[in-house]
This record gives structure tokens, C-alpha cells and sequence, in this order.
């Protein structure tokens, strides 16, 4: 368990220095995310190396996995309606997680997001992080640890929203490895479509 807790602590820095306002304007932050992405991937593959094996882009995988994408963007997309309704403070925290693209081509961050940024969390936070933690804990408790952690990287962020979204992402994709764990390359579709349908193709504004 010493080299997955050393994993956390490592995405535990690396979501603060991203996204902590004290230190986030000191770094470029898709820069910041893709060497993030590499590293805990690589810390995936180096205690894990197994996760590769599980891959199949199936047409069966890769229809599931647009499938799932879709039904969260709808859940976020009326997640969006009923948050910006009940609190004023909902629609700045929006544009203050959508401002950290300006200025980057579309068509950079769509491949950034698909390529890497989306497989890599999968990769790390399910594939390793969670299939750890249900190893050691039980499925389920496993999951809600593994979920929770997701979740608490983000709290630095000082965004309620941006946590509330990591909250209800590490729920969806969790319990679909709880679920059905044979199917962790549709889930990891899933995220690097996701990632780039919110933030690029069809964002949630």
C-alpha cells in the first residue's frame, strides 16, 4: 500500500499546484495537466503494469463508451440549470473552470483531452487507484475511498462547483468499475469523450 499512497500524495500535489489560486497563476496549466497526466500514468504502469492488458477498442466498447459520455453530459448540462437557479454564486465558478482555456486552440485541447488528459485520470484513478483499494478494502468500500480521494484532490480549487463535478464524475465512473470492471475501456472512452465534449465541443455555459 506504500507506493499507492505515495501515488495520492503525488496527484494530491500536483491537483493543488494546479488549481490552488495561491500557486495555480504560477504555472501553465494544460502544460501542468499533460507532464500530470504522463507522470501518474507512468506510477500507474510502473506498480500496476497490468491495466494495459484490460484494453479492447471494440465497436462494442467504443459505442458504450460514447454512450456513457453522452448521459453525463446531460446529467452536468441539468446539473448546470438547477445550480446557476439555486445559487448565485454557481455561474462564476462555471466561467472561472471554462477561463482556464482561453487562449489555447480548440483543436489542441480536443487532442490533449482525448489522448491524454482523459485516458490517463481513467488510468490512474480506476484502472490502479481503485482496483487497489477495492483489492484491499472490498468493492465497496474500495469505491467510495477511491471516489472520495478524486473528489478531495480537487478541494484546493476553493470552487464548490468544480468539486461538486469531480464528486458526481468519480461516482459515475467509480461505480461503473465496481460494477462492471470488464468493461474499463469503455469507461475510459467515456472520460476522454467527456473531457472533450464539456470543455471544448459543447460546453456547459
Amino acid at each position: 500500500m506504500k507506493k499507492l499512497y505515495f501515488a495520492l500524495l503525488t496527484a494530491l500535489v500536483l491537483w493543488t499546484l494546479m488549481f490552488c489560486p495561491l500557486t495555480a497563476p504560477r504555472f501553465n496549466f494544460w502544460e501542468m495537466m499533460a507532464g500530470s497526466a504522463l507522470l501518474l500514468t507512468g506510477l500507474a504502469t510502473l506498480f500496476a503494469p497490468a491495466w494495459w492488458e484490460r484494453l479492447q477498442f471494440t465497436p462494442r466498447n467504443i459505442l458504450l463508451g460514447l454512450g456513457i459520455a453522452l448521459v453525463l453530459w446531460c446529467v452536468f448540462w441539468l446539473g448546470e440549470l438547477i445550480s446557476t437557479w439555486m445559487f448565485a454564486f454557481a455561474r462564476p465558478q462555471v466561467d472561472s473552470i471554462y477561463g482556464i482555456k482561453e487562449g489555447f486552440s480548440p483543436w489542441t485541447l480536443s487532442l490533449l483531452l482525448l489522448l491524454l488528459i482523459g485516458p490517463a485520470e481513467e488510468i490512474f484513478w480506476r484502472g490502479y487507484v481503485q482496483e487497489r483499494l477495492q483489492k484491499k478494502f472490498g468493492l465497496n468500500k474500495g469505491f467510495l475511498l477511491a471516489t472520495a480521494a478524486y473528489t478531495l484532490v480537487h478541494v484546493a480549487s476553493c470552487n464548490f462547483i468544480l468539486v461538486m463535478a469531480a464528486l458526481v464524475c468519480g461516482l459515475a465512473w467509480g461505480l461503473l468499475y465496481r460494477l462492471f470492471p470488464n468493461n474499463f475501456t469503455a469507461i475510459v472512452i467515456s472520460h476522454a469523450v467527456w473531457d472533450a465534449a464539456v470543455f471544448v465541443w459543447f460546453p456547459i455555459m
